[in-house]
């Protein structure tokens, strides 16, 4: 069903014919679904709680440069009508305005029913709930999208002064920073060492797959297009998050879970749904803002009734109330003691007696990874020994399909360093790597420090001994009250200072294709012959391209939104290993000396993306080391997903294990 309607508030606009607006209506709580009447043309119908409206679909346009936050506007021309959809779940409104546009081209190419027919079939109406999208459909779209663009090229004037700049290489003034991403300019080449143009290729492919007349057997007609490719262990933590039960799902890194956070996300409402982690690098990389400023309860430092008394303010409070959907990632880093005050106070703003205020909570993280900071002689105490986890975490999923290594061997090392095991096999191919050369090309091995200041000390000095002129990027923010949160939550400086050799870090995700992700690794070669002068970067991956600004959205207290627009780079000679959270990096050197935190060691070797890009100095095996609480917490988990195989089910919580790899050879349920 989801393919076709969609739950949201929706504005209808009715227009004059000079296109004034002659009333307008907002509906909160609607349904929007995707149908066909009985001559099997397209209607949209809107069902109320009373009653229903249909418009008829011949000719729309659709603006969605808000879809992800979940706002989009239908306009039916025919009708004098404006449909303004918001609160939509962002994933789904996205597929739903994408299964309309396609199948109202596929409607086109085959042509409507005159309205002399209509009045003389005689039929009753009817209302339909639409097929599921098809590779079909979308053949039909693509066909006809191409022979329009055929009939507009061969009907075009012929302008000398245009022709140029209509060649098969657009100019920058014509191409937005979108479109040169996605499809960068040919004439470039984007790989090394003779490699095919991956990107050509996979155009190429996809080229392909529009003109395929089956697929293993199976008719195009047949084959659904779904919303989103995620596993069988993916979807069922989804499936659980839709049926409004309280989650924790956990997995060792590089399981999809800041990826699957995303998922999440897109799949509920905005305006009642609030992303938060527990430090500013994890926010930043769901598109959230920490779990303090959420809460507005300062530090959390303070009693009880002080954080109750913080969070009473009208738009804190306001926050609390709107929320039905709290998310919090890396969870192992909140201390139980934070965790009770924030169910306390939850309880308390929204006046409910229900565990945390019956908001829906969806944690995630790796209590094996990084635990909550403490105080020196202070007593670590996790949340999930906390009261308050207990009454409200109904179940527990285990992601186990590793996507950032694809090494059995490294897997299985990081498995055991993971558990805060170092057997001599395991030592020896650590101590192995000390010998590795992982230069690239120019691009330097990232070194993970455990320190912040050696991390600042590094990188200064790296950059003061480049001599070249230096070139220095400032950062547009929306509010420059916010400039120092900012600079906490954003992964790029406000100054960022570059020369020609510069070693530097993508710090967002711009073509997943091509390599261009969180953490790619490269070095500046140049800059721009423009008047910006942007810095063009030769990465790891083989592309080499000129990097323009990015925005960063952040909500912060009372649903305010702050915006930072920057050069998404960063100097990238050495990170801390607390900043390196989420990343997959290509080359990195780890000195484990001065590894001070369990779990330290682990997180920073599971960044690497396999064992040949990684260099491990002054490693010795007593760095390892686990928490035997947490070691503990992950065994009864465990021997819960026994008792449920041998028939006893425990209500409150669930271990899911790793489900039999879905080994169809076509991936396509028919």
């Amino acid at each position: 069903m989801e393919h076709h309607s969609l739950c949201c508030t929706v504005g209808i606009e009715e227009l004059s014919s000079t296109g004034n607006v002659l009333k307008k209506a907002t509906h909160p709580k609607v349904t929007v679904v995707l149908g066909r009447d009985e001559f099997k043309e397209l209607q949209i119908q809107i069902d109320f709680p009373k009653k229903h409206s249909r418009y008829s679909v011949k000719e729309i346009l659709i603006h969605k440069k808000f879809v992800k936050d979940g706002k989009a506007t239908i306009k039916l021309p025919a009708h004098k009508i404006h449909l303004m959809l918001s609160n939509c779940p962002p994933d789904r409104l996205a597929f739903f305005l994408r299964t309309l546009q396609v199948k109202l081209d596929c409607l086109k190419q085959k042509g409507f029913v005159s309205q002399r027919a209509k009045l003389l079939s005689g039929k009753t109406q009817e209302f339909d709930e639409i097929s599921p999208l098809t590779l079909k459909d979308l053949q039909t779209a693509h066909g006809r999208q191409e022979a329009q663009a055929a009939r507009k090229s061969s009907t075009a004037p012929f302008k000398p002064s245009s022709l140029a700049t209509s060649s098969s290489q657009p100019t920058p003034s014509m191409t937005g920073l979108k479109e040169n991403r996605k499809r960068p300019i040919c004439s470039q080449p984007v790989t090394t060492h003779g490699q095919v143009n991956e990107n050509e290729a996979k155009r190429q492919k996809r080229a392909a797959m529009m003109k395929m007349t089956s697929v293993n057997g199976v008719s195009p007609s047949r084959i659904v297009v779904k919303q989103l490719q995620l596993t069988s262990e993916q979807n069922r933590v989804i499936e659980t998050v839709k049926r409004g039960r309280s989650i924790f799902f956990t997995g060792s890194a590089g399981t999809g879970k800041s990826f699957l956070l995303k998922r999440i996300i897109g799949a509920l409402p905005p305006n009642h749904t609030f992303a938060t982690a527990s430090t500013g690098a994890a926010a930043c990389h769901i598109g959230g803002t920490t779990l303090h400023s959420f809460a507005g309860i300062g530090s959390g430092g303070g009693s009880v009734n002080q954080c109750i008394e913080l969070a009473s303010r009208a738009r804190v409070a306001q926050q609390w109330r709107a929320c039905h959907h709290l998310i919090i990632d890396e969870i192992s880093m909140v201390d139980a003691d934070l965790f009770e005050k924030l169910e306390n106070v939850a309880r308390v703003i929204r006046k409910s007696d229900q565990p945390f205020g019956g908001i829906q909570l969806i944690l995630c993280g790796d209590f094996l990874q990084l635990p909550p900071v403490t105080k020196p002689g202070e007593k670590r105490r996790f949340c999930f020994q906390s009261e308050a986890w207990h009454k409200t975490v109904d179940t527990t999923m285990h992601l186990t399909e590793v996507k950032r290594q694809d090494d059995p061997h490294f897997i299985d090392i990081l498995q055991k360093i993971r558990k805060g095991l170092c057997p001599e096999p395991v030592a020896n191919a650590l101590l192995a790597t000390s010998k590795h050369c992982i230069d690239k090309e120019g691009v330097l091995a990232t070194k993970l420090c455990t320190h912040k200041a050696d991390v600042d000390e590094i990188n200064k000095t790296e950059l003061k001994q480049l001599e070249c002129e230096s070139k220095l990027f400032a950062s547009m923010d929306s509010d420059q009250v916010y400039t120092s949160q900012l600079n906490f939550l954003c992964p790029v400086p406000a100054y960022l200072e570059l020369k020609v050799g510069a070693q530097v870090m993508l710090c967002k995700n711009l073509d997943i294709q091509r390599g261009l992700v969180n953490g790619a690794r490269g070095v500046v070669v140049g800059y721009e012959k423009s008047n910006n002068g942007y810095p063009i970067i030769k990465f790891v991956c083989g592309v080499t391209e000129p990097i323009k600004p990015e925005r960063w959205i952040f909500r912060v207290g009372g649903g305010n939104t702050i915006v930072r627009k920057q050069i998404p780079l960063k100097l990238a000679w050495a990170i801390s290993i607390h900043k390196s959270q989420g990343m997959t990096l290509d080359c990195v050197e780890i000195s484990l000396g001065r590894v001070f935190e369990v779990g330290q060691a682990y997180v920073a070797l599971s960044r690497a993306k396999s064992l040949a890009g990684l260099r491990v100095l002054d490693f010795e095996r007593s760095c390892v080391r686990a928490d035997p609480t947490v070691l503990g917490f992950y065994s009864r988990l465990e021997l819960k997903h026994r008792m449920m195989h041998n028939g006893v089910e425990d209500d409150n919580e669930i271990f899911r294990p790793n489900p039999p790899t879905f080994s169809a050879k076509s991936g396509i349920k028919r």
